[in-house]
């Protein structure tokens, strides 16, 4: 088996989770197990339907009910999600320790910990104490100093132009 190696996704740019399903769609083409883990993402995707299609192989395990933005939430939502991260963390624990993926991708962490949903060391002791031969993705804006010393890929993803800034809100197929 290879070694697993850490990636890290960021930037205000389009394409962060993008490029994470990517890298898992071609790690599953070659046969390995990915579980994506999503956090703050409560709406359907055109992606989440593939990967749904996809079998055992390719999982994807996502607990937020709520499809708002943080910051249209009522402080009542606001608690429940917190409570909704801690449960996809613990879960992101267990599958971590159990051997059983090749690929773990955490979808918008860096907005859990940013937000004060969870907290950084313990997502930062997860990605240190990962399986040698484990490959972990994290997604969102603003990664951490800390994570980012700990990867082995950081990518930034820039936004130079985007629709929304001309009132274009996202569209089916296309953003979402």
């Amino acid at each position: 088996m290879q070694q697993g190696l850490i990636h890290i996704y960021t930037g205000a740019g389009k394409g962060k989770t993008t490029a994470a399903i990517g890298l898992g769609i071609r790690a599953y083409g070659q046969g390995l197990k990915v579980l994506m883990v999503q956090f703050l993402k409560g709406w359907t995707t055109g992606e989440m339907k593939i990967i749904a299609s996809l079998g055992p192989c390719f999982q994807l395990f996502s607990k937020k009910e709520n499809d708002k933005f943080s910051w249209g939430m009522t402080e009542e939502e606001m608690k429940s999600i917190s409570g909704e991260m801690r449960i996809g963390l613990n879960y992101t624990i267990e599958a971590v320790k159990s051997g059983e993926w090749d690929l773990i991708i955490m979808d918008e962490i860096m907005a859990a910990v940013n937000c004060g949903y969870l907290p950084l060391k313990e997502v930062v002791e997860l990605v240190k104490t990962k399986p040698l031969e484990l490959e972990l993705v994290l997604t969102g804006r603003d990664a951490p100093a800390r994570l980012i010393e700990l990867a082995d890929y950081v990518s930034e993803i820039t936004a130079r132009k985007h629709p929304m800034n001309q009132g274009i809100m996202a569209r089916e197929g296309i953003e979402y």
